[in-house]
Formats: structure tokens, C-alpha cells, sequence
């Protein structure tokens, strides 16, 4: 195990007792990789793959809560599939992550010892001709579709997916309709759904899909998570939900969608 940061590197404290190493300049641990975490059901004694690691966060989560037993982290930027296996080794993780240097566009199931249970990501959700360019390309990279975009991820996951596997994905709302377009046209089909919202006063903010490869259709909507009560202090602190507290000390939704 392994606590060297380097430089433009910081080390912190977050969910489930785990160290995370972030880059400065590279995206950080946010709501969408936790909620995205938490929607994943368990399936012990099951394979997965991350389709786009980043630092490994999403997967070291599972990992920590015992959701699958192996995960493949696939990651194109070999500086992050670097940072996503130091994570792994830090955690005392890295028998069931398993970090990989790829592209979600070359990526086959034969490439992780055959189909899978279960496929997660966090895809980048804005076109390249949209939002301001970053200066940092990681930045860039991450959250526009430079390798790959909605439609490449989905099929990725569906090469990976034996029959009646389940792909997660976390995306943002005024591209549900691109997403769901790519989910049908790879066999994949949305299964289970949650809106995601600041508070009750704003719109979606996100949204969280399981999609089963093969199925039938059929689309179950839980409730809309609301993430924080409308009232908030004179210094802008808000208040978590009893809904988002749960989901957060457990990470998981099952006691939010009985």
C-alpha cells in the first residue's frame, strides 16, 4: 500500500472510510460518482466494468461496500488509470479493482475474460462544441465526449453485458432523449429511473438509469430524490434530506425506493 501523492496531486478523506488521491486539475469527487454508486445494486460473486474510472472513485465505492466481487476500471487517459490503481493499492482494494488503460470504443468482453454482470458509468455528458473549453485536457476530456460519446459508451456496454446484464449510468437531464436513444438502439432497455433535484424549488439536476440488455419493456420511476430541504441558514448551509441522508450512509437506495 501506497500513500505517495505527487506533484498537482492532493490526498482526501471521503466516503466509506476511503483515502482518495485527486488531481488538482482533474475532475473531483462529486454528487453524480456517489448517487451513481449508491443507485448501483449489490450482486455479490458477480463481475462489473467501469466505463470511464477517472480516479476510480464509483468503483472503489462498490468495492468498499462489497457490490461485486471484481471490477474492470477502464480508463483513456493512462495518467488516471495510473491514479485509479494507486487508489486501489491505498484502500487495500486492488483484489477486486482491477485498472485498465482503454478505450470504451475498443473495449470487447474477450478483453475481460468474457461477458459481465454488469457495466457502470459516469459518461462525459457535454458535446465538444458545447460549454467553455478547459484549459486542463483532463478537465476537457472527462466531461466532453472527445473518446466517445453517449452512443459509443452504451455500446460498449452492451459488447460487455451477457444476456439480461444490467448497465447504470448517471447523465444529465436535457440529454435523457439522446440517451435513451442509444440505450434502444444497443438492446439496452431502461428499467429503472430517478430524477435527481437540488431541492424541492429546482429543476432535475440529474438522472439516474438502469438498463437490463434484452429485456422487455417496462420503465419503473421511483420518487424524485430531493437532496436538501428548502430552508437553509444565513451562511447558505443546506440541510440534507432524511431521503439523501439515508442514501448517504448506507449508499445505497433501497430503503428510499420502498
Amino acid at each position: 500500500m501506497t500513500d505517495t501523492i505527487y506533484e498537482g496531486e492532493r490526498l482526501d478523506n471521503v466516503n466509506e472510510n476511503l483515502r482518495l488521491i485527486q488531481k488538482i486539475n482533474g475532475l473531483t469527487f462529486g454528487t453524480d460518482a456517489y448517487l451513481l454508486a449508491a443507485f448501483i445494486r449489490p450482486s455479490k460473486h458477480s463481475r462489473a466494468a467501469e466505463l470511464g474510472s477517472g480516479t476510480g472513485i464509483i468503483s472503489l465505492l462498490c468495492a468498499a461496500r462489497d457490490k461485486f466481487d471484481k471490477i474492470y476500471a477502464a480508463e483513456v487517459q493512462s495518467e488516471f488509470a495510473d491514479l485509479c490503481q494507486r487508489n486501489a493499492d491505498l484502500n487495500d482494494l486492488k483484489e477486486k479493482i482491477i485498472p485498465i488503460c482503454a478505450d470504451v470504443r475498443e473495449l470487447r468482453s474477450e478483453n475481460l475474460g468474457g461477458e459481465l454482470d454488469a457495466v457502470f458509468s459516469n459518461p462525459p455528458y457535454m458535446r465538444t462544441d458545447s460549454g467553455k473549453r478547459n484549459e486542463h485536457d483532463a478537465k476537457f476530456i472527462a466531461r466532453h465526449e472527445v473518446c466517445g460519446g453517449i452512443g459509443d459508451f452504451c455500446a460498449a456496454a452492451a459488447r460487455l453485458l451477457r444476456y439480461g446484464g444490467i448497465f447504470y449510468c448517471v447523465y444529465r437531464p436535457d440529454r435523457m432523449t439522446d440517451l435513451f436513444s442509444a440505450l434502444r438502439e444497443n438492446k439496452l432497455e431502461p428499467k429503472r429511473m430517478t430524477f435527481v433535484c437540488a431541492d424541492a424549488e429546482t429543476e432535475p439536476s440529474m438522472i439516474l438509469v438502469e438498463s437490463k440488455k434484452g429485456a422487455s419493456t417496462g420503465l419503473k420511476f421511483t420518487p424524485p430524490l430531493l437532496l436538501h430541504t428548502s430552508d437553509g441558514d444565513k451562511s447558505g448551509n443546506r440541510t440534507l434530506t432524511k431521503e439523501a441522508e439515508r442514501i448517504y450512509a448506507n449508499c445505497s437506495f433501497e430503503e428510499f425506493e420502498r
